[in-house]
């Protein structure tokens, strides 16, 4: 595995890569978990030219304090990358990947007016600018990105696409806990109590899914307003918002006749961290 830290470094190393296999890309921040190498081995069935990139994204970031708590494990990362069967990682520093400030502004097509869009000013553009600057530096055949982060996959294949990108978008399965917790770089900043609280997310997510199923008596509003109430039963747990939104358009839905690509997505706080989570329900 060949491990680059700057530009002239990386395109060496793309150009040893085999010209007979299409070349993949995972892009990462770091700390990375069993869900991230779970990226790189779909990754790796398609192809052996497996690229992934560790960078803290600074452009998306828009609490200050969020960006400074968020964990760096480079060692330890570059040890299961190279056990998983990355060919090459790239860890490059701010000026590297924007050499220049990145002014760009993007129109996200109203796919950022609801869910973390409105709570989190800017993130998204800032998304989209490294990850259009990675596809450009990388020059990828295929993207590989979590379905823990949906409203960001559903973002970057619709901006990928209207920007006129090759690079195919594949999203990937959401890795969990053995008590359901969605897998996170946050969960290590966790306290042991709140590690202990929060599979209750994912537990009230499947009981929204069976409520679902069982009924359609409850309005996407009332079922709503119940994966709220029971997520702060737990009294470790902030629900922050719960949205009930079509998946392919991203907006919430407010009768259930209105999508048959219906997906729930929550963000809530444990102490000071914030996770997110969702589920399909149909």
């Amino acid at each position: 595995m060949l491990i680059c830290n700057s530009l002239t470094q990386l395109q060496h190393a793309l150009g040893t890569l085999s010209k007979n296999y299409e070349r993949a890309f995972v892009p990462t921040m770091g700390a990375l978990h069993p869900g991230h190498i779970s990226l790189v081995k779909i990754a790796l069935e398609r192809t052996p030219n497996v690229v992934v990139s560790i960078f803290v994204n600074p452009t998306q970031f828009n609490n200050p304090d969020d960006l400074r708590r968020y964990p760096r494990t480079v060692e330890a990362d570059c040890r299961l990358l190279e056990e998983a069967g990355a060919a090459v990682v790239f860890i490059p520093s701010a000026q590297e990947v924007y050499p220049n400030e990145d002014t760009r502004v993007f129109n996200l097509d109203g796919l950022d007016l609801y869910g973390e869009g409105p709570r989190r000013p800017g993130h998204f553009n800032g998304v989209v600018q490294v990850v259009t600057r990675l596809f450009d530096i990388v020059d990828p055949d295929c993207a590989f990105f979590g379905e823990k982060d949906f409203q960001q996959l559903a973002i970057i294949r619709h901006m990928s696409a209207k920007l006129g990108y090759r690079t195919e978008i594949t999203g990937c399965p959401t890795l969990r806990e053995s008590d359901g917790l969605a897998m996170s770089s946050r969960n290590m900043l966790l306290t042991p109590e709140h590690r202990k609280a929060a599979p209750h997310i994912y537990r009230t997510l499947i009981k929204a899914v069976e409520i679902f199923s069982q009924s359609d008596r409850y309005s996407p509003q009332e079922l709503s307003d119940l994966v709220r109430s029971e997520i702060n039963s737990e009294t470790l747990l902030r629900c922050e918002y719960v949205e009930i939104i079509n998946s392919l358009t991203l907006r919430p839905l407010t009768e259930w006749a209105d999508a048959k690509n219906i997906r729930i997505y929550v963000a809530v706080y444990a102490g000071e961290i914030r996770l997110i989570d969702n589920i399909k329900l149909k």
